[in-house]
């Protein structure tokens, strides 16, 4: 899941830096991710897992690092 979590994140999530380098818990918004892009992640998000986000997620907490986001993708996944 991680990989293509940081294949979206290279592709439209506007950081400064390969999504592939990062560990797991690194801030993606010291990275460059800012709220209008994580819009976009999300909509790739949901359409590459087939996940749709509620209103309860749409935190910058989620959207903090490649785990918050594995995690909340997973829950999303039951």
């Amino acid at each position: 899941m991680e990989e293509r979590l940081c294949s979206i994140l290279n592709e439209v999530g506007g950081l400064t830096v390969d999504a592939g380098t990062l560990g797991p818990t690194d801030n993606l918004f010291a990275k460059g991710l800012t709220s209008f892009s994580t819009v976009t992640v999300m909509l790739a998000l949901e359409e590459e897992f087939e996940v749709s986000f509620p209103d309860t997620l749409l935190t910058r907490e989620t959207f903090t690092s490649i785990t918050s986001l594995s995690n909340a993708i997973r829950g999303l996944q039951g």
